[in-house]
């Protein structure tokens, strides 16, 4: 396969980074910052039912550029390893439909808010929280497609580099992080450990950093592919 040129590896990764900053901006928004801002209970979707709603919708913004992403991200890389970047594409939008799903649940959340007149009923609130754990089930079911795509990206980072390799190994280590964080949850032994969030650390600055890199620089050209020799 015919690499890019300079111009349309630096153009494609612009168009990336632009998609991954929604991406890592809505994820901050509506994964970290709205749940702490409300908490787990009615009581806080109640009070903020305007910042719940805005949750919902900078998740559904999340979803819709993350399933562009790496779709973006192809063609930088498809010269590469075809097949890595095959299968980059294919965790990553596999995740899409988990997490809209998962959604779901939230939006059952959502419409029990119209439901409270007044004080909630113990039922309801039971009904919410329930409502809520499936939203949470299905994002760790969708953290683990989060987490193999980066292997391949942060593989195919460290074949080329058109990104700085550093950030293709904090995606490789912030991958397998999510996968030993998902399976590792499954463990009785170690299921409420809370280090075990700190094992997705490296994806953190390894996605935040490629998205900055890509905005900023795009892709580079790497480095050069050795040309097969000729027969004699």
């Amino acid at each position: 396969m015919t690499a890019p040129s300079p111009a349309q590896l630096r153009r494609d990764g612009r168009v990336a980074g632009a998609l991954y900053l929604v991406v890592v901006l809505a994820g901050i928004f509506c994964l970290a910052w709205v749940p702490g801002q409300l908490g787990d209970g009615l009581a806080g979707a109640m009070a903020h039912a305007g910042l719940f709603r805005a949750g919902i919708a900078a998740f559904v913004l999340m979803q819709v550029a993350f399933l562009l992403l790496p779709l973006s991200l192809y063609p930088v890389f498809a010269d590469v390893d075809r097949r890595m970047a095959v299968l980059m594409v294919a965790f990553a939008t596999t995740s899409v439909p988990i997490g809209l799903v998962a959604l779901g649940h939230r939006m059952e959340a959502l419409a029990m808010l119209g439901q409270v007149d007044g004080n909630p009923t113990a039922a309801l609130e039971a009904a919410f929280a329930a409502s809520q754990q499936r939203f949470a089930q299905g994002l760790r079911i969708a953290s683990l497609f989060w987490g193999l795509w980066l292997l391949p990206f942060g593989g195919l980072i460290l074949r080329c580099g058109r990104l700085p390799r550093l950030l293709g190994v904090l995606l490789v280590l912030g991958g397998i992080g999510y996968v030993a964080q998902v399976f590792g949850g499954l463990l009785p032994t170690i299921a409420d450990a809370s280090w075990l969030s700190r094992l997705r650390l490296p994806a953190a600055f390894g996605e935040i950093g490629s998205c900055l890199w890509l905005l900023l620089f795009g892709a580079g050209p790497g480095r050069p592919r050795p040309t097969p020799a000729s027969p004699a």
